[in-house]
C-alpha cells in the first residue's frame, strides 16, 4: 500500500499460442452511393458506412458561389457584327436590278471570228470578257 492506494501484483503465466483460424474475407468493394450538391460555403463531407461486405461512400460537395456581372454592372462591350439576316423581296429585287444595270454598260462583241481564229480575234474576246467581269463586280 502506498498512501491511500492499494496495489496488487499478479503473476499470470502466458499460455501457448492457439491454432490460427481461417482468414476472413476482406470487404469486396468500395461503392460510391452518390454525390450531393451542397450550398455555397458549406464544408465538403463524406459519409462512410460498412454494410458487412462493402464500404459505401456518399460525398457532399458545395457548389461555387454565383459570379459577379463584371466591372460595368453587367453590360459588357458590344460583340462583333453577326452575319447578315433575312432580306425583303424589295431589297432582293433592287439588288438584282442594280447588278443587271452594271452589265448593261458592256457593249456586245461585234464582228465575226475566222476559222481558225486569229490572235487579235482571241484577244478581243478576252478583253470583252474582262470588261464584263469588271462590270459585274460590286463596288
Amino acid at each position: 500500500m502506498t498512501g491511500n492506494t492499494l496495489h496488487f501484483l499478479f503473476e499470470i503465466p502466458q499460455g501457448n499460442d492457439g491454432v490460427p483460424g481461417p482468414q476472413g474475407p476482406p470487404f469486396s468493394d468500395a461503392i460510391d452511393d452518390g454525390v450531393n450538391t451542397l450550398d455555397p460555403g458549406s464544408a465538403a463531407s463524406v459519409d462512410v458506412v460498412f454494410d458487412g461486405t462493402n464500404v459505401r461512400f456518399t460525398f457532399g460537395i458545395p457548389r461555387g458561389a454565383d459570379g459577379s456581372n463584371g466591372n460595368d454592372g453587367g453590360t459588357g462591350a458590344d460583340g462583333p457584327q453577326g452575319p447578315p439576316g433575312e432580306v425583303s423581296s424589295a431589297q432582293l429585287n433592287d439588288a438584282i436590278q442594280t447588278t443587271s444595270a452594271n452589265s448593261n454598260s458592256v457593249a456586245e462583241l461585234a464582228g465575226a471570228v475566222s476559222d481558225p481564229p486569229q490572235q487579235m480575234e482571241m484577244q478581243a474576246i478576252a478583253d470583252k470578257l474582262d470588261e464584263l467581269i469588271l462590270a459585274l463586280r460590286r463596288t
